[in-house]
């Protein structure tokens, strides 16, 4: 349990090296929260939510493209709900789901993916693939990704595992993603004049801001992968209640926790040497990076979460912001509580 003073000197700390980002010209801005097992919740402010075009300043209402979270908090809960209830087998080949997913090719190593092994990143699916540049019809898109000979390699954290899980969920659903509940506090796309901006894009021709910055979620109108927007409560909130489920024993947040290999779990990354969460974290902690320059990371034993949201590749994602450090020092100076 964190105490009342060591709350203060640990995030007042952890804050001031997200100032001297923004101090130093790194990234634009940044929101810092925490929030502890029984509710106590404290949550700093800096820079600006946009500083090309027009000029914002961050605020706590200010709403994130949260990027890769969206695996986290959207797909991964979905999909282990749907396990917990009894109604799609982890361990199930993903075309138990999508019958249709290489169906030329009946022997081919993709028909045998799970759906464990997609949560888990243990699949030999490229890390990315440029999906947008072969059309813009989202239907086509799909088609596209399912019958593809996709290039095989060792395990890498790969969109192309959530974007086939993403697939499974619209079969499963009969609805298209952004047509699905975004969740308490969350939503597929952010009001324009409250949304930190990302990037400006080459291939749209404009600063982002309120639309997914991801190309590939972009181009297919909604995916697993991506596209979840929310502010810094709505991420506190949700990471609030799987602390609260875990005391519940909810099997959701028990295969949450539960490792896959070395480095992650399903869905999750846990600690290991140069991780994003930093050098002191116990066993217990899971977290999960978003490329805009989002993070959350959850401890389980001290009962304990922080997130650090900016708009890092604001107005380009071409610039050293100094990123990845700053996540790592941030969770030093918040496990030092």
């Amino acid at each position: 349990m964190m105490t009342a003073s060591g709350d203060v000197t640990a995030f007042d700390t952890a804050f001031a090296l997200l100032q001297q980002s923004v101090d130093s010209g790194r990234i634009p801005g940044g929101v810092l929260g925490v929030i502890d097992r029984v509710g106590n919740r404290q949550v700093r402010v800096t820079g600006f939510a946009q500083k090309v075009g027009v000029e914002r300043v961050m605020t706590r209402e200010t709403w994130f493209d949260l990027a890769s979270l969206t695996k986290v908090i959207f797909t991964t809960p979905r999909i282990l709900g749907l396990a917990a209830r009894g109604d799609l087998d982890l361990d199930a080949p993903i075309v138990s789901v999508i019958p249709d997913f290489r169906q030329y090719a009946p022997q081919c190593w993709e028909r045998q993916v799970t759906f464990r092994q997609c949560l888990g990143h243990q699949t030999p699916f490229p890390a990315v693939e440029p999906i947008y540049t072969y059309g813009d019809d989202p239907e086509r898109l799909r088609a596209f990704v399912l019958q593809r000979e996709w290039r095989s390699g060792p395990a890498v954290y790969s969109d192309i595992n959530y974007i086939l899980l993403g697939i499974a969920l619209e079969r499963i659903e009969g609805r298209k993603i952004r047509a699905m509940d975004a969740g308490s506090g969350f939503a597929f796309a952010g009001p324009p004049d409250k949304t930190a901006a990302t990037e400006f894009c080459q291939w749209r021709g404009r600063v982002l801001c309120g639309e997914v910055h991801d190309e590939n979620c972009f181009a297919l109108q909604g995916s697993g992968h991506a596209g979840l927007f929310g502010t810094v409560d709505a991420v506190l909130d949700f990471a609030h209640d799987l602390l609260r489920g875990d005391a519940a024993g909810d099997p959701v947040v028990a295969w949450m926790r539960a490792p896959v290999s070395e480095r992650r779990t399903h869905g999750w990354e846990r600690p290991y040497d140069g991780w994003s969460g930093g050098h002191h974290c116990n066993a217990t902690v899971i977290g999960h990076t978003g490329f805009t320059g989002t993070g959350l990371w959850i401890d389980f034993e001290r009962g304990q979460v922080w997130t650090l949201l900016t708009n890092r590749v604001h107005p380009s994602r071409h610039v050293d912001s100094g990123i990845f450090a700053l996540r790592s020092a941030v969770g030093d100076a918040m496990n030092r509580i």
